[in-house]
């Protein structure tokens, strides 16, 4: 098969190397779920409950899916307002943690509905605006800090960068203490760990308002709480990197402006699965891992793959 051929039913895979079909098979398709968002954003999965918790930002809310099993789902209001709330993740316990660009903090829902805020300062002054984060294997929680929710009132409030820099951010599970991890970005943006948790992998969406700017992933080594390396692991052809997720086998898959690509742990581009509008983010969820959130401008989709997410792992009878 030629680079860059489309296939699966409906065409909506492109393949640039033949091992792609082993993670989106063939008889694979894109499903809209729901549509009517203004920029679609932060999707989190939670097995507990087989629902979807994604972000509309600029209408300041969060947004609901759960399955129906004849359609496409159903989609309701989660919480409104939502602080412009981007990117969500869970921790070990279950628990919803955002990234809230109105607040220019990273804060947690309790189970019983309680909000704690864990992050909101460095070094005595705000936060830019948290955009997305993730949960390391150790209990502590990684986020990015670009300046996307104070460039404007669109996706929080017009405000000036008050500690100088675009970091990303390390809160200690113990102590609760906000390091920086790493200062070199220009705009920070979707995180996401190896499946065994020693690499960290990090969007740089600089060129989001600078044609020149990066549109690239790096690659940390994580050890003992700190960052080694950070060379390019791959860059987009097409917008720029957004969210991202690992999956079991170690392939990192990115938002783009053409879709989600998909590349191999050494940074090889496998394919894309085409969607109509820029993504913005995703998330690994279903009963089995294996089905693939997107959140795409003003709508959510989904395909199922032959892969499950990182930590994931599809279930086997007992």
């Amino acid at each position: 098969m030629s680079m860059g051929e489309h296939y699966g039913i409906r065409g909506e895979f492109r393949l640039y190397d033949a091992r792609f079909r082993g993670v989106a098979p063939p008889n694979g398709f894109v499903e809209k779920l729901y549509t009517g968002a203004r920029w679609a954003e932060g999707p989190v999965y939670f097995p507990a409950g087989d629902f979807l918790l994604f972000s509309d930002i600029p209408n300041n809310r969060i947004l609901r899916w759960v399955p129906d099993g004849a359609g496409p789902g159903c989609v309701v209001e989660f919480r409104k307002p939502s602080d412009f709330t981007n990117g969500n993740t869970r921790d070990g316990k279950g628990r919803l943690l955002s990234c809230e660009h109105g607040t220019r903090c990273v804060s947690r829902t309790e189970h019983d509905g309680r909000r704690t805020v864990i992050a909101s300062s460095f070094q005595g002054k705000k936060l830019n605006s948290p955009n997305d984060l993730v949960a390391g294997p150790d209990g502590a929680l990684w986020f990015s800090d670009p300046t996307y929710g104070i460039l404007s009132d669109y996706e929080g409030y017009t405000a000036e960068p008050e500690y100088g820099g675009r970091y990303v951010f390390r809160v200690d599970p113990a102590s609760g203490r906000v390091d920086a991890a790493a200062t070199d970005f220009v705009q920070p943006n979707g995180l996401a760990f190896s499946p065994d948790g020693k690499r960290l992998y990090i969007a740089d969406s600089g060129a989001s308002h600078d044609p020149g700017g990066p549109r690239h992933i790096r690659s940390f080594e994580v050890e003992e709480g700190r960052l080694r390396g950070g060379e390019v692991f791959a860059t987009v052809d097409t917008g720029i990197p957004d969210g991202l997720r690992v999956d079991a086998l170690g392939n990192v898959w990115t938002s783009a402006g053409d879709g989600v690509h998909c590349f191999t742990p050494r940074g090889e581009l496998l394919g894309k699965i085409l969607i109509p509008e820029p993504v913005a983010n995703l998330e690994f969820g279903g009963p089995r891992g294996n089905r693939l959130f997107i959140t795409a401008t003003t709508s959510l989709y989904a395909c199922y793959l032959a892969v499950s997410g990182a930590g994931a792992h599809a279930p086997r009878p007992g």
